[in-house]
């Protein structure tokens, strides 16, 4: 573990941080959690501390608005990793600030793990979470803080056992709503996946001030391939409803809040900008490509597993 760079995630008890902590300690990298006294009192968060602590993660009470416990945290560090939810994006300033003023951090890599935002074209309220991690990119820049900017799109947890309704598979046996131009291709990848990718990411100087981009050829798929998928595995040809964009655009604006932000992240990686743009040397790194040794679990597999 001599060679193997500590670790800190901030976020760890979040949807992927969980993914990043288990997967840092399995690669034998020493792994510190940064925990608010307050996460530790919540039952579920305090069962996942735990199991945090069996694996043989170091817990260190933190929070990212106390100035003086971060950068106590980050000095006993090599990387940080920050994996925090959407209302603290555009606080990862005071992480910025923070890393500044610890001067041992030798690679920062920020809360993103979706798009590449600097090459989305998102709507509300999916665009003000894009427009906040931009910020952040342009602050670690101008901060000359070593990074990696981590683009590994869509979560397969999320959109796969969904096909981009907030609904479960289990519905979706019978008929389905997809929209009608849904041939765009969208990237989805396994958290798991994600998680280790990431970690090997942290000491390989290929991703050094890069954008490391998932694009595993597996992944790539348009909803109504994916759709196509699920029902070779069930046997069954579901009802499709086709909707249009436009309706969608109408259904976004209308929805409540928590459905109309995820139907705009849904939008936003069906879109085709994922697979829009050439990866230039000069900005990325393809995930797949950089690790051979990786292998990514494809839509069919994942698929078979939900059938």
């Amino acid at each position: 573990m001599a060679d193997k760079s500590r670790i800190l995630i901030v976020g760890g008890t979040g949807y992927i941080g969980k993914f990043l902590v288990a997967e840092s300690v399995k690669q034998g990298n020493p792994t510190f959690v940064l925990v608010r006294d307050s996460t530790t009192k919540h039952p579920e968060k305090s069962k996942l501390i735990d199991k945090f602590k069996t694996l043989g993660a170091t817990i260190l009470n933190g929070d990212i608005h106390d100035h003086e416990s971060l950068v106590k945290a980050i000095k006993q560090v090599d990387v940080v990793i920050s994996a925090v939810g959407v209302q603290l994006l555009a606080n990862q300033v005071k992480l910025i600030a923070a890393i500044k003023e610890a001067g041992n951090v030798k690679r920062f890599l920020p809360s993103e793990f979706g798009n590449d935002v600097d090459r989305v074209i998102p709507v509300e309220p999916a665009k003000s979470i894009i427009v906040a991690k931009v910020s952040i990119r342009r602050a670690i820049e101008a901060a000359n803080i070593p990074h990696t900017f981590v683009a590994c799109n869509g979560f397969a947890g999320i959109v796969l056992p969904t096909v981009g309704h907030k609904v479960k598979y289990a519905t979706h046996r019978e008929n389905i709503s997809i929209r009608r131009d849904e041939n765009p291709k969208l990237i989805v990848v396994k958290e798991e996946d994600i998680a280790l990718t990431t970690i090997k990411a942290v000491d390989d100087p290929r991703t050094l001030n890069k954008t490391l981009i998932f694009r595993p050829p597996g992944n790539i798929l348009s909803f109504n391939e994916i759709v196509s998928i699920w029902e070779s595995k069930i046997g069954k040809t579901l009802g499709r409803t086709y909707v249009s964009e436009d309706q969608l655009l109408k259904n976004i604006q209308v929805a409540p809040s928590e459905l109309s932000s995820f139907l705009s992240i849904i939008h936003t990686i069906s879109m085709g900008d994922a697979t829009s743009f050439e990866i230039d040397p000069s900005f990325g790194v393809e995930a797949s490509e950089l690790y051979p040794e990786i292998k990514y679990t494809t839509v069919v597999e994942y698929l078979s597993q939900l059938a």
